[in-house]
């Protein structure tokens, strides 16, 4: 909190709001692609599996290019990629208009958009924050920058909503497709996040080579990992298929639109918070507490009888905690190795997110079509959460011994 009362460089301001931007519209748009299941599905002839097959590939693809990207940024900086992804995603989000067929839908939604999201994501923005901004003021922008997205969340679901209810899902997809393309003016106000501005004290020289084969074998980043799959499973479900879930129970799609958008509001505030608190207390216990609670409230919402009360209730909840766990896992990824090459580590550790996304969503529709329920998912959801808690408390909470001997060095030498 006493960081964010700093004052701030001209210039660093315009990257801090460029950057909110940015993950604001990208951010946004992803978490509308959930009101497009029953359109789409409709619109193609085919179940919701296959549509939920299409989304699952997107995480995957996102995953899987992010690393890429990571490493991109840390070497060129954010500008080049976040300009590159928002081309892939706008085009991707647009192609799904004329997508006529399974496989086209696969291409679309699947491939194109999730490289695209590998490139212009809240993932990249962090790591530019984290490398642009100072250690004082690191952890509250970071906690700005995903409270930013969670606000996208809020004003795009219900815009693409009302747009649909309009016009017809292909404006919908015109109207996301359109906020996408006001990443790419945004994008170029990103400066002084290159990996070669003068070094802190934590930074290192090591190599790219030195530092993955160090993380890969430093326990406290393999738990953080862990954890963040289970992450990606329960966001990616709930996303995908709480619409269509909520519609098989007879409600309206403007509820549906409505509990994403508050968990889109109510995250404004868990991610600033979570920014903000793990700057001054413990980020593997604050960790751990989202997880805990996030099994508390997916229990109480499934046991308790499903109306328009608790399902909003539900959204509220769920948004507290739902990207409060991004600033304090990319805020541990710093923590542990410095900001030199965060973008690339974030990037390692957002891979396992997503492959928990693919599985969330695919399992989803997979276990729907043969069951006609969601509710093994919906256990599963809660199970791993309590997982994911008791992964991240024995976290060790400092510069990994390797960077900590070469930082200790780096200072007797001068």
């Amino acid at each position: 909190m006493t960081a964010s009362r700093a004052r701030l460089t001209p210039a660093l301001a315009i990257v801090l709001v460029a950057a909110c931007l940015i993950s604001l519209l990208s951010f946004g748009v992803r978490s509308a692609f959930g009101l497009l299941t029953d359109p789409v599905s409709r619109e193609l002839g085919t179940s919701r599996e296959v549509y939920s097959i299409a989304i699952a590939l997107q995480n995957l693809f996102w995953g899987l290019a992010q690393p890429v990207a990571g490493v991109i940024s840390d070497r060129l900086g954010a500008r080049r990629v976040l300009v590159m992804g928002a081309v892939l995603y706008a085009v991707g989000v647009a192609w799904m208009t004329v997508a006529a067929s399974p496989v086209e839908l696969y291409l679309s939604a699947g491939v194109l958009v999730g490289l695209g999201m590998g490139g212009a994501s809240y993932i990249t923005v962090l790591a530019a924050l984290g490398r642009a901004m100072p250690e004082s003021h690191r952890s509250w922008a970071l906690g700005l920058g995903t409270a930013a997205g969670s606000l996208g969340q809020f004003v795009i679901v219900p815009l693409a909503q009302a747009v649909i209810d309009a016009q017809g899902w292909h404006a919908g997809v015109w109207f996301l497709a359109g906020a996408v393309a006001l990443v790419l003016p945004a994008a170029w106000l990103i400066r002084g996040d290159r990996a070669d501005r003068p070094a802190s004290a934590e930074a290192t020289q090591e190599g790219l080579a030195e530092v993955l084969l160090a993380a890969a074998r430093h326990p406290s980043y393999l738990l953080l990992v862990g954890g963040f799959f289970v992450c990606g499973f329960q966001l990616a479900f709930i996303t995908t298929h709480f619409p269509p879930y909520l519609a098989d129970l007879g409600l309206r799609a403007e509820v549906a639109s409505w509990a994403i958008a508050l968990v889109g509001l109510f995250n404004v505030l868990g991610a600033y918070l979570a920014g903000a608190w793990g700057g001054r207390y413990s980020k593997k216990n604050l960790l751990a507490a989202v997880y805990f609670a996030r099994a508390v409230v997916t229990v109480l919402f499934i046991t308790t009888p499903v109306t328009v009360a608790s399902v909003l209730l539900f959204g509220a909840a769920m948004g507290v905690l739902w990207l409060s766990t991004a600033p304090l896992t990319s805020g541990l990824v710093a923590t542990f190795f410095g900001t030199r090459y965060m973008a690339t580590l974030f990037g390692f550790v957002f891979l396992s997110h997503q492959i928990g996304s693919f599985l969330g969503v695919w399992m989803g529709g997979y276990l729907f079509e043969r069951t006609g329920s969601y509710e093994v998912v919906w256990w599963t959801c809660a199970v791993l959460a309590v997982v994911a808690g008791g992964m991240n408390l024995p976290i060790r909470e400092r510069l990994a011994p390797r960077f900590a001997s070469a930082a200790l060095a780096a200072g007797v030498a001068r």
